[in-house]
């Protein structure tokens, strides 16, 4: 450990901290590093210093805390080993894979399908995948379940019940997507059951209702928000007098904090973490609402208003101190700026007016499917339109080595489409194979694909998907 703690010692006078940068330190605790995890390969942490360079770090030389991290400890940033896809969106909830090698263009008939799982249960639960494992959740008659799969072959491992049938006439059963981090699972099933689960066994430690525990009102389509796992914190969203956010810890279910002064009903969206001037905090978007909390007590930093009605349903992006999210029925897009504590709005328009598919930032564009227009390339930092196509059908999209994965909600249509200012390129289609019989007229094909360790997961209920999408 000697030199790489003498390494470490001299890393740390070149060091400098950003938004994006975090203090690693060695097992004696006395050397200290400020850099951005690049990745972990083969029990190797690569480290990025501010000035591009980089250093490789045998993790067992890493405090415990560190590797910790590194083993899943946390859901809310660069802890997640290459490849894996923890949780909601991603590594970071932003849907932007970091993988490379991809192939640029496929196969008239698609990429090759690797393995299809036909009893995934009911529902619209998106996946994680980590540690060579995909976790989801699933309805089996009335039974709403953790499912976990071998990623590599689609063999199912195990599967907990964690509550009871949610009924719906856009279909039933659960609509969030498990958080690996800390060798647990946390999943929210639809009617508010939250559980931790070992990741490896599936034994249940803890489980709480946000209806029943903190007094949460179910909305019209059930409770779809994906936990977040921060350090040794799980934090949801109940909704309601209780207080609208809530903090558990992560390791008994005990509660850390209520948001005192925010009491709105829950919507769908899921919450994510910036750090603005190294200020970490919460950011949720609620029906008249977007909002940003202390991480230590829940207290509010800031607040400003939305226009949301009937469902807010999209996960902000951030960005540079600069907060942007969308909603449908009509409502259209909002971009504000943190300076000190205070949200200022830098635009509002309905140049994006996204339902549920998601939008995604790539550089300085972002990409999603709009109800007024198609899919849609516009300007983060102006709001304004960059291209629009009617493409294929609305839907869900993803991002990976310079294209986009754009899938159709009506029909299964995958495309690959080049991230480009130009316009709207698809290169390749193909249409999801494995559809469901079961799935209710007024629904549709509504998980988003992910794309981890060089393949591509997609579902329709019972139906889960791999791809090969490696070059």
């Amino acid at each position: 450990m000697k030199t790489v703690s003498t390494t470490l010692a001299f890393l740390c006078l070149l060091a400098a901290a950003h938004a994006e940068v975090r203090t690693w330190t060695d097992a004696s605790g006395k050397f200290q590093i400020k850099a951005e995890l690049v990745g972990v390969q083969a029990g190797q942490a690569t480290l990025k210093r501010e000035d591009g360079t980089t250093i490789r770090i045998p993790v067992a030389n890493l405090s415990k805390a560190d590797q910790a991290l590194l083993g899943g400890g946390s859901s809310t940033g660069g802890g997640a080993a290459a490849g894996d896809w923890p949780q909601w969106r991603g590594p970071n909830r932003d849907d932007v894979s970091k993988e490379t090698g991809l192939l640029k263009k496929w196969p008239a008939d698609g990429p090759k399908r690797a393995w299809v799982n036909e009893d995934a249960g009911l529902g619209y639960s998106g996946f994680a995948v980590a540690g060579g494992k995909l976790y989801t959740l699933g309805l089996y008659d009335t039974d709403e379940k953790v499912v976990c799969l071998d990623a590599a072959t689609g063999k199912k491992v195990w599967d907990t019940t964690i509550g009871s049938i949610y009924n719906n006439n856009w279909g039933n059963g659960p609509r969030s997507t498990p958080t690996v981090a800390n060798g647990m699972v946390y999943a929210l099933g639809a009617n508010g059951d939250l559980a931790c689960l070992n990741a490896e066994t599936g034994k249940k430690e803890w489980d709480k209702s946000l209806t029943k525990d903190f007094g949460g009102k179910l909305q019209s389509w059930g409770y779809t928000e994906s936990p977040l796992v921060d350090g040794d914190q799980v934090v949801v969203t109940p909704g309601g007098k209780g207080g609208a956010i809530v903090a558990l810890d992560s390791k008994s279910g005990a509660v850390r904090w209520k948001t005192k002064d925010l009491t709105d009903d829950a919507q769908y969206s899921s919450i994510i973490v910036i750090e603005p001037k190294g200020q970490k905090q919460y950011v949720q978007l609620l029906m008249t609402t977007i909002v940003g909390v202390s991480p230590k007590d829940g207290a509010i930093v800031w607040k400003t208003d939305f226009p949301g009605r009937t469902a807010v349903i999209p996960t902000p992006i951030y960005k540079d101190g600069h907060i942007y999210v969308t909603a449908g029925y009509g409502v259209g897009c909002k971009m504000i700026k943190l300076t000190d504590g205070v949200a200022q709005e830098v635009y509002s328009n309905k140049n994006m007016v996204n339902h549920h598919g998601g939008v995604i930032l790539v550089g300085d564009l972002l990409y999603g499917h709009s109800d007024s227009g198609g899919w849609t390339c516009q300007d983060f930092a102006t709001g304004e339109v960059v291209w629009k196509d009617r493409g294929i059908e609305k839907g869900a999209v993803a991002y990976a080595d310079g294209m986009l994965y754009c899938q159709s909600e009506k029909d299964g249509t995958i495309a690959l489409v080049e991230a480009s200012k130009d316009g709207w390129k698809m290169v390749s289609s193909f249409k999801l194979e494995a559809q469901s019989s079961q799935r209710k007229p007024q629904g549709r094909i509504w998980t988003h694909p992910v794309i981890a360790g060089g393949k591509l997961f997609l579902r329709d209920q019972e139906f889960i998907s791999c791809y090969d999408i490696k070059g």
